[in-house]
């Protein structure tokens, strides 16, 4: 991590420099404050300015991560001298700042009174805020209710429906909030990550492995339904419902492997029309740190410097003071381009279907005349499938992305279905959907389907995974009958992905995508809860009484 950073670092720097935005001062100065809250905690608040009297345009940043001040520095630094304030300062309980470090609740009234403080300066003249990730969550916290103090914001990989980022159909996303929250407990943790992701029943791993409880780390595990009352009152409730209020321009910025793109692209649904015609969306080939991870792929345009979007954004709303208008600007992997357009909802779309046939292991573009057939595996947790091309991964960050793939058949309990190689250029742009008639042994369980690209060369590459479990394809307190059939409809993250002609679509079929997420018990009740493992026997049906099909939402050309 430390070489990392350093190598960011002076990627950085290269980007400031070839910005267009050349510095303007040749110094800067640098002060630090323990800045009072509220209820008279005192939070460390660094500020730098450019070496010259006046009023600034100010850039704030919230953080949690001390580790990152380096890099943060950077960017101070390279502001100071290109006009700006740039204030950043650590959440409590982290860094040197004072008080109990407790995720996420206390953002929203620091956020304000930072705010109220430097917008009381004599040296303000407007604020801009721009943070990623946990910043990011910083920002929103307070999005609605800072306007006429906050011109603008630049919130990067962060979406503020924290329930899309914690869950997909009773699945767990340990790669992002079991790794984050045992990085970020509060105190060092040094159990081993996978064998905690594994640890039965998982509500007490925290006293098990990792020392003492993690209430906050309960409550996400123990309540995986959006109707549970965590999710429906207090701050995720706040949370999820501030987009609808916000009145600022925003430039949200996503990646199609960033584990956060599916919150954020619901939270852009969410904002005002209003609010959209101000604001801009932008997604591009990248992980978290906006880094490349589509293999063998051109990326010779893929535009992922975060310098030369920030100061492009904040010398048009801050100093310039112009209103933004909205766009959605999103690249497309396999062209190696961009593409905009109004909004995303308004991108002109087909669905193209394709039905899987079990007794071929193929894709057939009509359900008349496939057969009723089944395939079966079995599905043992102690030995899941590895993450390999992850969507919402954290940790396993060297697996994320549209990744090289094994051959079909490479695991009995993985089953490959194929396509006819496309006569021409398919350009996916959406949300892909699965629907899969199955049945299994089990009162509970889970099915994953993978969306890859196979080349000519039968080389096959990550696009989408997702999954469903069957408790949650049915009403809540309704109990599965084993070895009744049930559709279970996969529905995955909003993708844009262009196939040549001559490749083919593979679609893949198990019951496991570990430590991407949470590894299926096979039994009923709350995952959490679980004390032991069962092996499963699954089975997917296909043919015209069991229409097992992949809905692909197309761009026209």
């Amino acid at each position: 991590m430390e070489d990392y950073r350093k190598l960011r670092i002076e990627q950085m720097k290269k980007d400031y420099e070839v910005s267009g935005f050349p510095r303007i001062y040749s110094d800067y100065t640098v002060e630090e404050v323990m800045l009072p809250m509220r209820d008279g905690i005192r939070i460390k608040t660094v500020i730098y300015k450019p070496k010259a009297d006046g009023k600034y345009p100010v850039l704030l940043q919230r953080t949690c991560y001390p580790a990152d001040e380096p890099i943060i520095i950077v960017d101070a630094q390279n502001c100071a001298c290109r006009g700006y304030i740039f204030v950043y300062q650590f959440c409590r309980g982290t860094g040197e700042s004072q008080g109990e470090w407790i995720p996420n609740i206390n953002e929203r009234n620091d956020g304000i009174d930072t705010i109220d403080w430097i917008h009381s300066q004599p040296w303000c003249d407007g604020i801009g805020y721009w943070g990623l990730s946990y910043a990011a969550l910083a920002g929103w916290a307070v999005a609605d209710v800072v306007k006429g103090k906050v011109d603008s914001m630049f919130l990067l990989h962060y979406g503020a429906d924290r329930f899309v980022s914690a869950y997909h159909k009773g699945l767990f996303h340990h790669d992002v909030l079991t790794a984050w929250s045992m990085q970020n407990a509060g105190r060092k943790i040094t159990a081993d990550y996978e064998t905690s992701c594994r640890y039965l029943p998982h509500i007490k791993v925290d006293e098990a492995l990792w020392g003492e409880k993690l209430p906050w780390y309960r409550d996400y595990i123990a309540n995986e339904y959006l109707e549970d009352e965590y999710w429906q009152q207090g701050w995720w409730k706040e949370l999820r419902d501030i987009s609808a209020k916000t009145e600022l321009p925003l430039y949200i910025l996503s990646g199609w492997y960033d584990h956060h793109h599916e919150s954020t692209m619901k939270i852009w649904s969410c904002l005002k029309p209003e609010t959209r015609t101000m604001s801009w969306l932008e997604i591009g080939g990248w992980n978290h740190m906006l880094q490349p991870v589509l293999e063998d792929k051109k990326v010779e345009h893929l535009e992922n410097s975060q310098v030369k979007k920030a100061l492009l954004w904040f010398d048009m709303t801050l100093k310039r003071k112009q209103k933004p208008t909205g766009r959605v600007h999103y690249y497309v992997p396999g062209r190696d381009c961009w593409m905009q357009a109004d909004d995303w909802e308004k991108v002109e779309r087909f669905k193209k279907v394709l039905y899987l046939d079990a007794e071929n292991l193929s894709l057939c573009r009509s359900c008349d005349g496939i057969q009723t057939a089944t395939r079966s595996y079995t599905y043992d947790p102690a030995d899941p499938v590895p993450t390999n091309g992850g969507d919402c991964t954290l940790a396993s960050w060297l697996k994320t992305g549209s990744l090289l793939q094994a051959q079909p058949g490479w695991r009995d309990d993985v089953i490959t279905f194929l396509s006819e190689p496309l006569e021409e250029e398919m350009v996916i742009c959406g949300k892909i959907d699965v629907e899969l008639w199955v049945k299994t042994d089990c009162e509970n369980t889970a099915f994953f389907a993978s969306i890859d690209e196979m080349t000519a060369e039968n080389k096959s590459y990550h696009i989408r995974t997702s999954a469903a479990t069957i408790r949650h394809e049915m009403p809540r307190d309704t109990a599965y009958i084993p070895e009744t059939p049930i559709k279970a409809v996969i529905d995955m993250s909003d993708i844009c992905y262009a196939l040549p002609a001559g490749s083919r679509i593979r679609i893949d079929v198990t019951s496991s995508d570990f430590p991407q997420y949470h590894i299926h018990s096979n039994q009923p009740g709350g995952w959490a809860y679980a004390e032991k493992n069962k092996i499963a026997r699954q089975t997917i049906l296909t043919g015209e009484a069991f229409p097992s099909c992949v809905k692909i939402p197309c761009m026209r050309s």
